[in-house]
């Protein structure tokens, strides 16, 4: 076997100069044709070798190859050329083999003259510099040409070996020259001759292995036709038929020799270099090939020394590589005849191959389980139970493709081997249902013993296409759940009952469930017809059935609610065609009890959603639903108008009395939300129960509850019949007074005790206030704009005063506390998101005043991970609709949360306390969501800025006082938003900021340190970056110091003084490299020097611009910076300690924010240099 090159090498893609011999030379020594002929026949190419001997290179070898230093193949293959033309003698051919010539001759005798190799080979070399240049080549073209090209090589490749299997192939100059060739282009630094090549060579490879196998084959039948002429006796022996098989025996073993030694060639000077190659492509091609070679011609491939590149390549990062490997193991496994080979590569790499059941790519990792599934098939004992318990977990995937997978190894592990020892024989299997009864027992026990997961339709997801007929088997499934002395317990039934429910969904919609991701669009013809047949044989056998199922288990709600959404998957149609009236009767008859008897949500929704379905009037049987549903509301509606009395009359109610009157309206509400009840008139005597509870506080929440939502389902379905046809005057304004009054109704339980009430009264009313807001005139409903109804002040100030006290609250504001269960803290958390979704719809579809969005945007920071995806999406649409008032409500959120942080703490030290740190957060997220679109939002920046600087000097110090303004420290939160601006704004606000200066005093020497942070992100060329041609930032190789860099130290000193050591380190400055035109020689040279291929300018390059820009500094507004002032030289020791270990902080900063190039032209160069520094919206900030 070759030996291995180190680790350090294992992927690599350049030349190794080697001995100058053939590569064939090498392998066939020793054989029969002589070592002198095969060299002097063969072209001398460098073979690649390892890495000790790749350092050591002959000078004085001028024919091998080194591609490191501008020489290539074709240079040795023009002059070896050259000498074969001038020495090559004519070989000898063997008598028999009268095809095995080098040279053709023609007719008049004369020998026919090579074509010259000059023009062979300046192809090559023009070929070379093409794909050099462009990058493409036919393995790797697009285009509906080269779809079919690679097929095409491979298949020429294959039939060159088959034409020439009988002469051509043992002659020494063709095969010999081929596999030089293809050596010395398979070690080139052109990746396309590489890719090519190792192609080829594989593929040449392969077919050589076919001949190889024949060639056994031929032998084989060889040595027993000798045996048998051998053994004949004296008499019928025949010398001349045994020396033509020893003759024959000696060509064949002549022929294998060679064979082997092609194909020792190939492994040595291709495969084993290439398999560990830099391109991926090439791996693949290795690994393919070679698995193929183990699987047909095993004898001398499926060996340890083969096998275990295979295993070492399973390790490989990228996954078509991994993923080749695991087909060719599979390929392995699945040979039963070659499994007593593969124990100790099992027992080597077995670990691995469990592993990559949880591969990061879904086809590996479905690929490993596939093997698995193989492995445990056909060799016994190898996964131990603990292998097979890290696979279970996967059935519960969210990939489809990998949890069905993992659902046949659990089926081929635990359930199919039970099954089959159960079974006393075929026709017995098949007419007794006593394997499928022990199938659904040990799918019980593995779904609540292993405790993985809470729902079991995942489970029946993954193991509907490999036990899709026992899941099928609803008659057992029946039989256990109907047996009266069955050994079932409570969790089992109820497992039992949701896998029934789940295969009855899926065998009727072919779905999965909700979460589970599948790659099918649609379903063939044929898997509908099976889903249509499936769908009537459940039906015919169910609906007999469901009656019964209810009335055994219409005591329990956990179980009960489950069956009845069986209905949902029925064919109904069959209830009239096959004559099942009386089953729907009796199961009327089980419905009406399950209602009366039941008042948990889930058991009435389900309830009610089956008496939707049956109450179709397209249905002949709808007259007996409809008289059904007409009989059960009757009777809950004269238990409400009793009980409604009693509490009306009384002062006090025990506690039965109150749990009969909300049942009673829970199951009220539960039917009033699918069908319409209108024709009770329930309106009335709820609103006076709401009234009463309102006033008097003496109705219990239990009742108010529901209370609420009967009214609201009233509104709503008086909507729906005024909307169907042409109302009067009077039925609108009624139902406007009914919206009115109930609105008033939730108004004032926003301010109950209760939170239960608060919360079910804010989302009636969100939803009220949308419904009747202006849009509903929308698409030719004008008869309908009496009923729009706009809320008062008052009423919108509750709404948002409520939203900051049960939705933006702090983790351990929760009533539960820390002994909450996590599902009980999910369930708050989507309360509190299906809260704020309902204020926000308010806001976009203009209920509710724009400005009280500053109320959401200022939480956007500090709620990120709980809210963050709706504030987001309420502040795009926000800007959406009006850009200008949008930014407007982000300075009011900025400016509400600097007044409650100044209120709270005062303005001394504001700008080193936590909460200011938050604030600068939340202005840079602001700043980050205006995109890159800087033109546009040119005057809306410049606007926020203009008020920004009004708000921070609108509150001026006492006269006489050199105290700064309270509201002054706004301005370093100003500054998160100057990389929006272009140089001319920034030049006009900082002329702006020195006019409203000049209205304050200052004492001379003491620097404001807001003013100057401010100034100094106003700066030219600040907070500029560096991006891609594709708008990606660039990280900075390293630090650059040149002459820009020293002169802008020189320039800007004061401004660096400026900054606070508690702030936020600035953006690092970096440009575009669309402005390459513009560098300076000088930075272009130190960037070459520095070995970058990225282009990278200097810090100071903004020193290009406007030369009336250096001028400006913050000593302009008469805010001097004293070095020496009090306490600003411990700052900036501070500053310059810190300065160098923040570096990697400003770096991570830079590519957090995603700078991008917007690309625009303007006519001067300072105009383009101002649009190549905008910014893009970064998604995983904002």
């Amino acid at each position: 076997m070759p030996t291995l090159r180190s680790s350090s090498s294992r992927y690599h893609s350049s030349s190794s100069p080697s001995s100058t011999s053939s590569p064939l030379r090498r392998a066939v020594a020793g054989g029969r044709r002589s070592v002198s002929a095969a060299s002097s026949s063969s072209v001398s190419v460098a073979m690649p070798c390892d890495d000790g001997d790749s350092k050591q290179t002959s000078e004085g070898d001028s024919e091998s190859l080194s591609a490191g230093e501008g020489s290539d193949f074709e240079d040795s293959l023009r002059r070896n050329g050259k000498k074969r033309a001038a020495k090559r003698q004519l070989k000898p051919t063997p008598a028999k083999l009268p095809k095995k010539r080098s040279q053709t001759v023609r007719a008049n005798g004369q020998k026919e003259s090579e074509p010259p190799a000059s023009d062979l080979f300046d192809a090559v070399k023009g070929a070379k510099s093409d794909m050099q240049d462009s990058g493409d080549y036919p393995l790797t073209a697009s285009g509906p040409s080269w779809k079919k090209f690679q097929g095409s090589f491979c298949e020429f490749v294959r039939t060159l070996v088959y034409q020439c299997q009988y002469g051509l192939l043992y002659d020494g100059f063709p095969m010999d020259n081929l596999i030089s060739l293809l050596t010395g282009l398979s070690d080139s630094q052109v990746r396309a001759f590489r890719h090519t090549s190792t192609l080829a060579a594989m593929k040449l490879m392969t077919s050589l292995v076919r001949v190889a196998l024949q060639l056994s084959l031929h032998k084989d039948n060889n040595q027993r036709q000798y045996e048998a002429e051998r053994n004949k006796g004296p008499g019928q022996r025949a010398p001349e038929r045994l020396e033509s098989l020893l003759e024959k025996r000696r060509e064949l073993q002549e022929h294998q020799e060679e064979i082997e030694g092609m194909m020792n060639a190939l492994f040595r000077g291709v495969f084993v270099h290439r398999y560990r190659d830099v391109l991926p492509e090439i791996r693949a091609i290795c690994i393919e090939e070679i698995g193929s070679w183990m699987q047909s011609y095993s004898t001398s491939f499926l060996t340890d020394s083969y096998l275990k590149y295979i295993g070492w390549t399973l390790h490989d990062k990228h996954r078509d590589v991994r993923l080749k490997c695991l087909k060719a193991l599979k390929g392995l496994y699945g040979n039963q005849d070659l499994t007593s080979r593969l124990e100790l590569f099992t027992s080597r790499f077995k670990d691995r191959m469990v592993s990559m059941v949880m591969d990061r790519e879904y086809d590996v990792a479905v690929e490993a389980v596939r093997l698995l599934i193989v492995i445990l098939k056909s060799m016994d004992g190898v996964l131990t139970d603990a292998d097979c318990e890290s696979i279970y977990p996967v059935v519960y995937a969210s990939n489809r493709a990998l949890a069905s997978a993992a659902g046949e190894f659990l089926y081929w592990k635990l359930f199919y081997p039970e099954c089959e020892t159960r079974a006393v024989g075929g026709r017995e299997r098949r007419r007794s249902p006593r394997p499928q009864r022990t199938f659904f027992y040990l799918l019980l026990s593995f779904f609540v013993e292993s405790e993985l997961h809470d729902h079991a339709a995942y489970l029946v997801d993954s193991l509907w296409d490999c036990a899709g007929p026992l899941l099928k088997d609803w008659e057992s499934l029946t039989s256990l759940l109907l047996e009266k002395d069955q050994n079932l317990g409570d969790v089992q039934e109820s497992t039992l009952i949701e896998i029934l429910v789940s295969s009855v969904r899926q065998a009727s919609e072919g779905h999965p469930p909700v979460g589970r991701v599948t790659g099918k669009k649609g379903l063939t013809p044929k898997e509908r017809k099976i889903q249509a047949d499936d769908k009537v044989k459940l039906t015919e056998h169910l609906i007999p059935l469901l009656p019964q199922l209810l009335a055994k288990f219409s005591a329990d709600a956990e179980k009960v609610a489950p069956l009845l959404q069986l209905l949902n998957y029925f064919d109904l149609n069959i209830y009239c065609t096959r004559r099942l009236e009386k089953h729907l009767e009796l199961l009327l008859q089980q419905l009406q009890e399950v209602v009366v008897k039941h008042a948990e949500p889930a058991v009435l929704e389900a309830g009610a959603h089956a008496l939707y379905l049956l109450c179709n009037p397209e249905f002949t049987f709808f007259t007996r639903v409809d008289f059904a549903r007409s009989q059960l509301v009757d009777l809950l509606t004269d238990r409400f108008q009793q009980e409604l009395e009693e509490l009306l009359q009384s002062s006090f109610l025990d506690e039965d009395e109150v749990y009969s009157l909300a049942a009673t309206l829970k199951r009220l509400s539960a039917f009033y939300n699918a069908h319409d009840l209108t024709r009770w008139e329930l309106y009335e005597p709820c609103y006076q129960l709401l009234r009463k509870a309102v006033d008097t506080g003496e109705v219990p929440h239990q009742v108010t509850l529901p209370a609420l939502t009967l009214v609201y389902f009233s509104i709503l379905w008086t909507l729906t019949h005024i909307s169907g046809s042409d109302a009067s005057q009077k039925q609108l304004l009624d139902l406007k007074g009914r919206m009115v009054a109930f609105c008033e109704l939730c108004q004032s339980c926003l301010s109950d005790v209760d939170s239960e009430i608060q919360e079910q009264a804010f989302v009636l009313l969100s939803d009220l206030l949308l419904i009747f807001s202006p849009q509903m005139i929308i698409g030719g409903r004008e008869f309908l704009r009496p009923l729009v109804f706009i809320p008062e002040a008052t009423l919108q100030s509750e709404l948002a005063s409520f939203l900051m006290d049960h939705v933006f609250i702090q983790p351990g504001e929760l009533s539960g506390g820390h002994s909450q269960e996590d599902h009980l803290q999910i369930e708050q958390l989507h309360q509190r998101r299906r809260l704020l979704a309902g204020f926000c719809k308010l806001l976009l579809y203009g209920v509710l005043e724009m400005d009280a969005a500053s109320d959401v945007f200022k939480h956007y920071s500090k709620f990120y991970n709980d809210y963050g995806d709706i504030i987001k999406e309420t502040l795009t649409r926000a800007r959406q609709i009006d850009r200008s008032h949008c930014s407007r409500i982000l300075l009011l959120s900025l400016k509400q949360l600097y007044t409650e942080l100044l209120q709270e703490q005062g303005p001394q030290g504001l700008n080193e306390l936590p909460a200011f740190i938050e604030m600068r957060d939340l202005a840079r997220r602001f700043a980050l969501s205006f995109g890159p679109q800087q033109l546009q939002n040119r005057d809306l920046v410049v606007m926020l800025h203009k008020e920004g600087i009004k708000f921070s000097l609108s509150e001026l110090p006492p006269a006489g006082s050199s105290s700064q303004p309270p509201n002054l420290a706004f301005l370093e939160l100003l500054a998160e938003f100057s990389p929006r601006l272009f140089h001319q704004d920034k030049q006009l606000l900082l002329s702006y900021l020195e006019k409203c200066l000049q209205r304050v005093s200052q004492a001379p020497g003491r620097p404001w340190g807001p003013v100057t942070t401010y100034c100094h992100s106003l700066s030219p060329g600040e907070n500029t970056a560096e991006v891609s041609p594709q708008g990606y930032p660039r990280s900075k190789k390293r630090r650059v110091e040149g002459p820009s860099r020293q002169h802008r130290e020189d320039v800007s000193a004061s401004q660096e003084e400026s900054l606070q050591p508690n702030s936020i380190p600035a953006t690092p400055m970096l440009t575009s490299t669309a402005v390459k035109s513009g560098q300076p020689l000088g930075a272009s040279e130190e960037m070459e020097e520095g070995g970058s291929s990225e282009l990278a300018f200097p810090q100071g390059l903004y020193l290009l611009g406007n030369p009336r820009s250096r001028s400006l500094s913050p000593q302009h507004f008469q805010t001097p910076l004293n070095p020496s002032g009090p306490g600003l030289g411990k700052q900036l020791t501070r500053l310059s300690l810190m300065e160098e270990d923040e570096e990697e902080l400003e770096i991570h900063d830079d590519l957090s924010e995603d700078w991008q190039g917007s690309g625009k032209s303007s006519s001067s160069s300072e105009h383009r240099l101002d649009l190549l520094d905008s910014t893009e919206l970064n998604t995983e900030d904002f």
